[in-house]
């Protein structure tokens, strides 16, 4: 693994607070718990993207037409 990289962040005084407490009650460091949650979230954006790229060949339809097929099948 390489060596991390050090970074200034500037949270909600909030936030830091909650991290603080939060990293003494798992007994981890603050960075852990960030580098966690900023890797879960850049993992669900790609997971998020992979499904729109399948999908992007999914025929199209108007919300006008939506409703019109809903009615017409009884669902509305």
């Amino acid at each position: 693994m390489s060596e991390p990289v050090r970074a200034t962040l500037y949270l909600d005084p909030v936030l830091h607070r909650a991290l603080r407490l939060k990293a003494a009650d798992l007994h981890c460091s603050m960075s852990d718990i960030v580098n966690a949650a900023l890797r879960e979230s850049l993992i669900e954006d790609a997971e998020d993207l992979e499904v729109a790229d399948a999908r992007i060949a999914e025929p199209e339809i108007s919300y006008e037409a939506l409703l019109k097929d809903l009615r017409k099948h009884g669902k509305l």
